[in-house]
């Protein structure tokens, strides 16, 4: 080969050479003896900076000597073959650097770079993680010092405490974390998956109908149908028809037969609300029904048989209705199963802030007011209240609250008791007088007048022709107060 074609060749290795080079996206830097940096690849161009030709003062001559220290620090070991990682400006990076003679003689080293930075973060945050982790283990650990006795307590609530999340309903119906709560929760999820009858007992106000609901929501019936009934709302003859159905010609108006609603909800759940005011007749009726499962419509006589889970619920003590001779003894034993009392409010003022918090978040958006803070004052002022009216008037009390507030805060003159007693009630009064205190009377009249109208158009659900017949004023008239008072119906329902 002659000395022109040996150029050619030589031409053309090169190039190859730095075709690859420019393409590789490992950073390549080619570094004479540990002095200068002679060449450096497209990538670490893009991640350095072109560190060939730059001055002592420059931004990135720490850079540069950084990386010419690596290369004379591995010069001095043996180890030149392996990966070696260090950290750069805070990146971490890998490298390798590999040796090789000049065509002049010159001391030369190939430098091949990668950025491993957000591997490196990766391994850092999962070695964080598994460190907390093996810390909260080796605790808890050393806390129950290793008995096997207590890791197989742990191991049956673990499982009971699985059971439970999974068979909670999506939307929680129970507001509050007392320990008298907490209870209750644990009560209902023990007795959920049974068939069993249970009573509800409890005060007005404090939530029966909520507890019967997440006891079918977590019973194997969810999905069956549930029924509400209220028995001291429907006269006895009617909800005993209602209830088991009647014959063609049973009474006046029966014209062809017609199923109850324990036929029409076989399968599925009861909740009779107020079982404690039904008459001696529907006692008996009921009473067959927990007895022998099955139940005889008005004016006939065939048993049907029927597939339903009865709950109950009453604010009455029934034992001492027995005693009064007012219910059967053989139906309260029946009733009497399983018993689930719910603590009036008084006895669980720990869930009140969380009760608070709850229905400000549910008024502030029905009402569209701005309403998101209140006040320690106020908090302590609701635990001190006796709420005889349970949670049912810690409702109506936030609700009225929210509605008649002007400002983010829930205020003294805004709060004001369904049932105040004693000194309550002047505290109440005079918070009401404050309230309007410099106004004059126009003002204080058109304010109690909207305030007034927003309640009751809150209590109809945006009904205006509930609201304007209860008020006893025309819809035209009606119209133009809530136009004037800036009042949209649409809000409220």
């Amino acid at each position: 080969m002659d000395q022109q074609s040996t150029h050619k060749e030589f031409d053309r290795l090169i190039s190859n050479q730095r075709t690859l080079l420019d393409v590789m996206p490992e950073m390549v830097l080619l570094v004479n003896n540990d002095k200068t940096i002679e060449y450096m690849n497209p990538s670490a161009v893009n991640f350095f900076g072109n560190l060939k030709e730059i001055s002592e003062n420059s931004a990135s001559s720490e850079i540069k000597a950084s990386l010419l220290q690596e290369v004379k620090k591995q010069l001095k070991t043996s180890k030149r073959n392996g990966i070696i990682t260090t950290a750069i400006r805070n990146h971490h990076l890998e490298y390798s650097i590999a040796p090789f003679v000049g065509y002049r003689g010159d001391n030369l080293h190939w430098l091949i770079m990668r950025d491993v930075t957000e591997r490196k973060n990766h391994e850092q945050e999962m070695a964080l993680f598994h460190s907390n982790i093996e810390l909260i283990l080796s605790q808890k650990i050393n806390e129950l010092k290793e008995s096997q006795i207590v890791r197989n307590k742990l191991l049956k609530q673990l499982n009971t405490l699985k059971s439970h999340l999974e068979n909670q309903p999506s939307e929680g119906t129970m507001v509050g974390s007392s320990k008298a709560l907490c209870e209750l929760r644990d009560m209902v999820h023990q007795v959920a998956k049974s068939d069993a009858t249970i009573l509800i007992t409890g005060e007005s106000g404090t939530g029966k109908e909520l507890v019967a609901n997440l006891i079918r929501e977590t019973s194997n019936r969810n999905e069956k149908p549930f029924l509400k009934i209220n028995c001291n709302t429907i006269n006895d003859s009617l909800l005993e028809s209602d209830l088991f159905g009647y014959e063609k010609g049973s009474f006046t108006g029966a014209h062809a037969r017609r199923k109850g609603k324990f036929e029409f909800v076989d399968g599925g759940t009861i909740f009779l609300d107020e079982i404690g005011d039904i008459s001696p007749r529907m006692q008996a009726a009921l009473l067959r029904v927990l007895q022998d499962g099955e139940i005889i419509r008005v004016g006939g006589n065939s048993p049907i048989k029927v597939d339903v889970r009865i709950i109950a619920a009453t604010n009455r003590d029934l034992a001492m209705a027995v005693q009064e001779g007012t219910f059967r003894l053989d139906l309260f034993y029946r009733l009497n199963i399983i018993t689930i009392s719910i603590p009036p409010l008084r006895e669980r003022k720990d869930d009140i802030i969380d009760l608070v918090t709850h229905f400000v978040r549910r008024y502030r958006l029905a009402f569209k007011k701005d309403v998101n803070f209140v006040p320690k004052s106020i908090i302590t002022r609701l635990s001190n209240h006796h709420w005889p009216g349970n949670i049912r008037e810690l409702e109506n009390v936030i609700q009225r609250a929210v509605l008649m507030s002007k400002s983010n805060v829930i205020t003294e003159q805004e709060l004001l008791f369904d049932v105040p007693a004693g000194e309550e009630k002047d505290k109440s009064y005079i918070s009401l007088l404050q309230k309007f205190e410099g106004l004059p009377l126009k003002k204080i009249t058109a304010e109690m007048e909207r305030d007034i109208i927003l309640h009751i158009l809150a209590k109809y659900n945006g009904n205006v022709a509930k609201t304007a017949q209860v008020l006893k004023i025309g819809k035209t008239a009606f119209y133009e107060k809530m136009k004037r008072y800036d009042i949209t119906a649409k809000n409220l329902k």
